[in-house]
């Protein structure tokens, strides 16, 4: 008989006994994930779900940061985001197992100190905004797809986000996994179906059309853009417990965030003149849906895909604040009550899509966006990539 602990959804170590010739194949059977995954795909399967939201996902953001530099620039600047994520992801999993820094609160403050609630307030800004904006875009993508009242998407969003985050870690993972995998196939058909109908174009464009200067400063922008949202992933690191396993799990994050990336852009490059001339009226998933013939069942499809990379999005970034309040508890001796992970989320979702919109403040959050968004280089991925890597150094 052997005993075993398992990581459950509440976050608590609980005590297994079986009978079992190997400890691996005990996770496996106990957690419902294989052992390798968790270490190895699942914290990169999270960061994509935690970035990946509608703009990402309907590639918005793919023809704003790499479009206007040709295919083979946006493909290079799409590379350089790969490589600053990998590298930065692969250093924050390194200091969070090193540590034990399991929640953005824990890992900011070793990181920053005082200073850690400059962390802290730009997060909660940011948060707000996106789940403002995919609050909306859930109503939206209801109404234009099934003809459903906006009001249907937006709380749909925040039920499901709310029964989410009550099951806790456990489940978050599994989801935020799941999701990812059904958005790689989806990508994956898409590409094929363009290239069966456009391959030729796809294969003229990228030989033809010059690539223009401002790829790779575009390429670390983006980059720098969405890699401040690590640290509220690191609830996943507690199932690494080795270094080359924390630095594996870190350079197989940019990859697997930005693989999806570049097979919709692939697609996008195929329809590339098309693209440019209409700019940001129209949404690059709508003009290429358009293009596809025979391809109906995309046009469902998609819209649902999306809804699902909103809810990753969602809950990714309450759950973090979930374990952020939960570290809190732990520190005291005692368990945060599960009922207060739905109530916060809740909270976060009403004051976020109904109480900010109301008031202006989404308003003004997006207008200091750019902003936020240096501030987040400043008070995560410089001292990570210095601090951070010489606490790792004097630590080894």
């Amino acid at each position: 008989m052997q005993q075993f602990y398992c990581l459950e959804s509440d976050g608590k170590r609980n005590k297994r006994v079986i009978q079992s010739a190997s400890t691996e194949s005990v996770q496996e059977g106990i957690c419902g994930m294989p052992s390798w995954f968790q270490r190895y795909l699942l914290p990169g399967f999270i960061f994509q779900s935690t970035i990946i939201a509608g703009a990402y996902g309907s590639g918005a953001e793919l023809a704003q940061f790499f479009l206007p530099y040709g295919p083979i620039g946006g493909l290079m600047g799409m590379a350089v985001t790969m490589i600053v994520f990998s590298i930065v992801l692969a250093a924050s999993f390194e200091l969070a197992r090193k540590f034990s820094l399991f929640d953005y609160q824990s890992f900011t403050k070793k990181l920053l100190g005082p200073a850690a609630l400059i962390y802290e307030i730009l997060y909660l800004l940011l948060m707000i905004l996106i789940i403002s904006i995919i609050g909306a875009a859930s109503g939206a993508i209801l109404r234009d797809t099934f003809g459903l009242s906006e009001v249907f998407g937006t709380i749909g969003m925040m039920a499901l986000i709310g029964v989410l985050v009550f099951y806790g870690t456990s489940v978050v993972e599994k989801f935020l996994a799941l999701w990812s995998f059904v958005l790689y196939g989806a990508y994956i058909v898409f590409l094929g179906w363009n290239l069966v109908q456009y391959g030729g174009e796809i294969s003229n464009n990228i030989s033809t059309i010059p690539s223009n200067p401002g790829w790779f400063e575009s390429g670390i922008a983006y980059a720098g853009y969405n890699i401040a949202l690590a640290p509220v992933l690191l609830f996943c690191i507690r199932h690494i417990k080795k270094r080359r396993e924390a630095v594996t799990a870190g350079l197989l994050g940019g990859p697997i965030a930005m693989i999806p990336a570049m097979l919709f852009f692939l697609a996008m490059i195929g329809q590339y003149d098309a693209l440019i001339a209409a700019g940001s009226d129209v949404l690059p998933v709508t003009l290429l849906l358009n293009a596809l013939e025979g391809a109906g069942f995309f046009i469902y499809l998609f819209p649902i895909i999306l809804f699902g990379t909103f809810i990753e999005t969602g809950t990714a970034m309450i759950h973090g604040v979930n374990e952020r309040i939960d570290n809190v508890y732990k520190l005291r001796g005692v368990h945060m009550p599960q009922w207060m992970r739905p109530a916060i989320a809740v909270a976060i979702l009403f004051v976020a899509i109904v109480l900010a919109d109301a008031i202006g403040l989404t308003g003004l959050i997006a207008q200091g966006y750019g902003t936020i968004t240096y501030g987040f280089l400043l008070v995560y991925v410089v001292p990570v990539m210095t601090y951070g890597i010489w606490l790792l150094k004097k630590g080894a």
